[in-house]
């Protein structure tokens, strides 16, 4: 199991929004030139994330996007459902099924004890779930800040000055 970039990327992007004055929005353009990365790739992870209410654009030359929600409401579960979808990451393909010791009999699935393989992935991808969803925009803006504060204003700045420059 692999997240992609994308969560990365969309979780950067995000953290920027927590800053930026009310009715402010950022354009993707801004962004990809800011991560150096295409406004295509980011585009469509933007597109994810608004068809996953997490944010919302607004039309025009001044438009872009902003946050749908307040960031303590966006939790990284929430990120990473929009973008990688929710198909849990253990596929159980009942293996045990095809066991040599099972040749030519019938089972009834329904006298059958539930894989315990699938039931042990899947709690600890409900634990995993659970500890990302704890964990918001709100909170990832505030840890930026108390370990990179200084490196965090700079990428603030340079977006107030390139939302100027528009």
């Amino acid at each position: 199991m692999q997240f992609s970039i994308g969560v990365e990327y969309a979780l950067h992007c995000l953290t920027y929004f927590v800053d930026t004055p009310s009715g402010t929005t950022i354009g993707v353009k801004e962004f990809a030139t800011f991560q150096g990365v295409s406004e295509t790739y980011l585009s469509k992870i933007f597109t994810k994330l608004k068809k996953a209410g997490i944010v919302r654009s607004m039309p025009g030359v001044k438009g872009g996007y902003e946050l749908a929600k307040q960031p303590s409401k966006i939790n990284f579960w929430e990120v990473i459902a929009a973008i990688e979808g929710t198909q849990p990451f253990f596929q159980c393909a009942e293996i045990r099924q095809k066991c040599i010791l099972l040749e030519g009999k019938e089972t009834d699935p329904k006298n059958c004890a539930p894989c315990t393989i699938n039931v042990v992935m899947l709690e600890a991808e409900e634990l995993m779930r659970d500890h990302l969803k704890s964990k918001t925009i709100a909170w990832l803006n505030e840890t930026i800040l108390s370990k990179q504060k200084g490196q965090h204003e700079e990428g603030v700045n340079w977006f107030r000055e390139a939302l100027n420059r528009r």
